[in-house]
């Protein structure tokens, strides 16, 4: 039996988690939960919104399913781990859990409207370092700067996660972003590493573009390309990016990946204007949540989640008003687990 973390987060996070997890018991009867608290609620009921019983439930499981956690735009809140501080609990969690690597699949599916066609790659972000360190100060009442840190330890890692996962997913090229002409030591240090480290990975072709140059691409023909390999800061742009090019955050999954375990959200936020309100899309989650069973080698049970999720939204007759359907949270979910337990993915 899989022990699974289960952390709904704030507004709509409940609605789309309970959904996520009804669709993973109905297609693998091998999972228990093991549900926590962390985010807003967290912080009004706990005093903090990031509990340790939180950290330590997730490493004794080594796996997490997360919901949308809040945190104010123009508010510090501080989340305290011991005596780090962190800016969101995401982040928190990244850090404490050495999630180094963010994974964000990027695909188009028949039924949902998109300016393109035949959209299929994956984003490797670099989770660890970069600006997202938040180290800032004030130079004077008038100048504020950042820290970008890259470190090369931190790019091989990625570079080695970047190619090891294209080996094992059959994919064939791997394109490394960078903006190495005016950041020479840092974004020249992400670039070059990884192109030491394709040296192993005979079999992956490498190429790299200037970051404003594939972005540019992406919005022209996006389905030419397999994967990318991008920075922090970078990445969590691009992420969206490519989010909208298939039809928004809603059918966007993603994950964080450890040493030594990995957490699978939803990359929307908490929406809390329509929280409880029956209306939210729940397939960024449930997606999370196909690649969690994926990731825990639970193949036949992802591929019947996919396969389901692919069917209601062909058949577009239970999907939710974001999708152009005017089915609720739960209908659409109700839909996906009819195809699972009748088979008729």
């Amino acid at each position: 039996m899989q022990r699974i973390t289960l952390i709904p987060g704030d507004g709509i996070g409940p609605e789309v988690t309970q959904a996520a997890r009804e669709v993973v018991s109905a297609a693998d009867a091998g999972t228990e939960w093991e549900v926590v608290e962390a985010g807003m609620r967290a912080g009004e009921r706990q005093g903090t919104p990031l509990p340790q019983s939180v950290i330590d439930a997730v490493r004794r499981n080594r796996v997490a399913l997360k919901g949308p956690t809040q945190t104010p735009f123009g508010d510090p809140y501080p989340v305290r781990v011991a005596d780090r501080v962190y800016p969101s609990v995401a982040i928190a969690l990244r850090k404490e859990l050495g999630f180094y690597a963010a994974v964000r699949p990027v695909k188009n599916y028949a039924g949902v409207a998109s300016r393109y066609q035949n959209v299929d790659f994956v984003i490797y972000r670099e989770n660890s370092e970069d600006l997202y360190l938040g180290i800032e100060r004030m130079v004077d009442a008038d100048t504020a700067e950042a820290v970008k840190r890259t470190t090369r330890g931190a790019c091989e890692r990625m570079a080695r996660f970047a190619f090891e996962n294209q080996r094992k997913l059959g994919r064939k090229r791997l394109t490394v972003a960078h903006k190495s002409n005016v950041l020479k030591l840092t974004d020249g240090m992400f670039l070059k590493v990884a192109q030491e480290v394709a040296r192993d990975y005979p079999d992956i072709a490498l190429d790299s573009r200037v970051i404003d140059a594939l972005c540019m691409e992406l919005v022209i023909k996006p389905e030419s390309f397999d994967a990318l390999l991008l920075q922090n800061l970078y990445g969590d742009i691009v992420s969206d990016l490519g989010a909208g090019l298939v039809g928004g955050l809603g059918i966007a999954p993603g994950s964080n990946i450890g040493p030594d375990c990995a957490m699978f959200e939803a990359v929307h936020g908490s929406a809390p204007d329509i929280a409880g309100k029956d209306v939210a899309n729940p397939l960024s989650m449930i997606l999370s949540a196909q690649m969690m069973l994926r990731h825990l080698g639970r193949a036949d049970a992802a591929d019947r989640v996919e396969r389901a999720v692919s069917a209601v939204l062909r058949e577009r007759k239970h999907v939710t008003r974001d999708l152009g359907g005017n089915a609720g949270t739960r209908r659409m979910t109700g839909a996906i687990l009819e195809k699972i337990v009748k088979g008729e993915e």
